[in-house]
């Protein structure tokens, strides 16, 4: 799932309230043992480092797949 915020609503706050509620819900669902993460592009690392959220990297990275294009058997970057 992805959340954003427009970019004519940054800086209200607005992203401090989403990551409140889903610390909410991470804190009331997910077991002890459970691993959360998360890709953060751009500056959205600096909102997650303050609700606790730590780089993995280099012992981990974000990754994505796409499907190839059915059309021309070929992936597209």
């Amino acid at each position: 799932m992805d959340i954003a915020v427009l970019k004519e609503h940054q800086g209200k706050g607005l992203g401090k309230r989403i990551m409140r509620e889903i610390l909410k819900y991470i804190e009331a669902n997910v077991p002890a043992s459970g691993y959360v993460s998360l890709i953060a592009d751009g500056q959205a690392q600096d909102l997650y480092v303050q609700f606790g959220f730590v780089h993995t990297a280099p012992r981990s990275v974000g990754m994505a797949y796409k499907r190839p294009n059915a059309a021309s058997g070929m992936a597209s970057a």
